[in-house]
């Protein structure tokens, strides 16, 4: 089976630059990720890594080594990040498998504007080494066609490495297996804007909209109510400002130099943080999810738009115009996920007026990847999902 990964994670043979000038190819590179691992000893063929912006630190993908990755359905305009290579990888058919991170949204993101799937998973579902410097937030994820691609691809990477000490125990069953129980009597809560704390575009609306329609016909009980969640914002830049502080920390005057700007910046700002801001954040993370922790004792999904947007100008952090300063202003339904622990995945639910493609997030409760897999299988059985790709020029 065909598999890339993203160059965050280790492979063997290969150098992991991380999308960094300050990252020296010449080493051993002589150890696989556990993911890659599983997946070499399953027999994967390997075609190579993907794009990342520098240290996977933003929302869109362009950095230092390999300059912008554009979006298949039109290379003007930015695959989303930061595992937007293993998106647009899976979109043009280099490969049905892609390995992504996601730290705040970086499997889901580029998912939802390349118009394919990807999970995050529960964290500790699938291992991670070398450990992150984004600590807890950062996750190791599937970007596939389809749900049931990225079931198959759970149940291989899926399971616990002792170089990982926050990895889960393995998984009661196979989640392929479990792909066909439907949606019938699951309990849904559909969130269209955080409680009118988002703007979303109409196109995107409309088609999450139709989406979670077709979730009732299919037996679903759909309410529409929101998590009692407020925006999270602040709290994250801490954790992963200091995070990014501390990947390069290491880093000398001239190796900095190399450095994204914006990375730069954000690195400056995370190392004025203290402890006690860090542990702050902390304890915002913490009830955030006790919250969702009860939200799950009434509802088994919660349903909102992966993004509120379609993809934009590629090259920039931001939209043009949108008074946002850092990447986090546009994705403001991916991060707090991210802060939870929780499962959530991007399916693809249809595309806007320009033909860029639109993303439905489910989430759960942790532990319940099964059910994000379900549901969203269940869209793609009832045609609401679409993992075709684009169409290529000839084609």
């Amino acid at each position: 089976m065909p598999v890339t990964v993203k160059d965050i994670l280790l492979l063997r043979g290969a150098p992991t630059l991380r999308g960094s000038k300050a990252v020296n190819p010449a080493g051993r590179w002589d150890e696989d990720a556990p993911s890659v691992a599983r997946l070499r000893e399953h027999g994967a063929v390997f075609l190579g890594k993907t794009t990342t912006p520098e240290f996977g630190w933003k929302g869109v993908t362009d950095a230092p080594v390999s300059g912008v990755t554009g979006n298949p359905y039109d290379p003007a305009r930015t695959a989303g990040g930061s595992s937007g290579g293993s998106a647009a990888a899976v979109a043009l058919g280099a490969g049905p498998l892609s390995l992504g991170t996601d730290g705040g949204g970086s499997v889901r993101i580029p998912a939802s504007f390349c118009g394919i799937f990807a999970l995050k998973p529960t964290y500790g579902r699938v291992p991670l080494y070398p450990a992150s410097a984004f600590g807890t937030l950062a996750h190791v994820g599937p970007m596939t066609r389809d749900a049931a691609d990225a079931a198959l691809l759970m149940d291989v990477i899926g399971h616990p490495d002792s170089r990982d000490w926050s990895a889960l125990a393995a998984p009661p069953g196979s989640y392929s297996d479990g792909l066909t129980g439907g949606v019938h009597g699951l309990r849904v809560a559909y969130s269209p804007s955080l409680g009118g704390q988002v703007a979303v575009q109409p196109a995107v609306a409309r088609a999450v909209r139709r989406a979670v329609e077709r979730l009732a016909e299919l037996g679903a009980y759909v309410t529409e109510t929101d998590p009692d969640l407020t925006d999270p914002v602040e709290a994250f830049h801490t954790l992963w400002f200091s995070g990014a502080a501390r990947v390069t920390e290491h880093l000398g005057p001239h190796q900095r130099e190399l450095l994204d700007p914006g990375l730069r910046e954000i690195c400056a700002r995370g190392a004025r943080y203290s402890a006690l801001d860090y542990l702050a954040a902390v304890d915002v993370r913490m009830d955030l999810g006790r919250r969702m922790g009860r939200f799950h004792d009434t509802y088994d999904l919660l349903v909102t738009p992966t993004m509120p947007i379609t993809a934009f100008e590629a090259g920039v952090e931001v939209p043009k115009g949108s008074g946002h300063r850092r990447w986090t202003g546009w994705t403001p339904f991916t991060y707090p996920f991210n802060m939870t622990q929780q499962p959530a995945a991007s399916v693809p639910v249809g595309v806007d007026g320009a033909g860029l493609p639109i993303g439905l997030q489910l989430v759960a409760a942790r532990h319940r990847d099964d059910l994000v897999l379900r549901a969203a299988h269940a869209l793609y059985e009832a045609g609401v999902a679409s993992g075709s790709g684009p169409r290529l020029s000839g084609s």
